[in-house]
């Protein structure tokens, strides 16, 4: 709990109003702005289950339910930039940001894509590397933009406003403490096991592929 420690102490400084914002604007851009991908630990998971915690603790000037649906829709606004930076812009915005790390996050995150298709925008939320640049790597692909958008609205809802929501429910309600954890981490931990088998199994494609199809 020392993020959530470290949050209430943005609580304190900010107040209310400009708290909320600033876990907004965080959670926009780290798919939108690509900030994720640099600090990953601000922009994600921990974020916004460590806010609902903070709402809890601060019930009467911040209110939950417009925490967490503010969160579910700037993490929807921002995959709609990135697939829009990538379908744009495509990799040459890419190139030009990449180093040694990032070059093996984009390699993962496309073949995270290639294995899963729609259902890797709404897995991807849970998984780091994979929810900061699945976006761009499905404008780049071109992805149905119908389709992106459904996806893109189930991940948001699911991550944005469902671990927010946990975290409020851990912090505020003892009885259900431990299965809105459970739940934070079960979905996680699923979308990690999800991650791993789409790279496992692309990498395995591709040592069966036949040596003219590699070329």
């Amino acid at each position: 709990m020392s993020f959530a420690t470290e949050l209430a102490s943005w609580y304190a400084q900010f107040g209310p109003v400009l708290f909320v914002a600033v876990v907004w604007g965080l959670v926009f851009a780290g798919t939108g702005l690509l900030v994720g991908a640099f600090i990953p630990f601000i922009t994600g998971d921990s974020l916004i289950f460590a806010a609902g915690i903070v709402a809890a603790n601060f019930p009467d000037v911040i209110n939950i339910w417009v925490l967490a649906i503010g969160i579910g829709i700037f993490a929807w606004l921002g995959d709609q930039v990135g697939y829009t930076l990538g379908r744009h812009y495509g990799r040459p915005y890419l190139d030009k940001r990449q180093g040694v790390v990032l070059t093996k996050a984009i390699a993962n995150a496309e073949k995270f894509y290639l294995a899963w298709g729609w259902w890797a925008v709404v897995v991807a939320r849970f998984v780091p590397f994979a929810r900061v640049l699945i976006p761009v790597i499905a404008g780049i692909g071109k992805m149905n933009y119908y389709k992106f958008f459904s996806a893109n609205l189930v991940g948001a809802v699911l991550w944005g406003f469902g671990l927010s929501v946990a975290g409020y429910f851990a912090a505020s309600i003892p009885l259900v403490k431990n299965i809105s954890y459970f739940l934070a981490v079960f979905f996680i931990a699923a979308s990690l096991v999800a991650g791993i088998r789409a790279w496992y199994k692309n990498n395995k494609s591709a040592k069966m592929a036949p040596l003219s199809t590699k070329l």
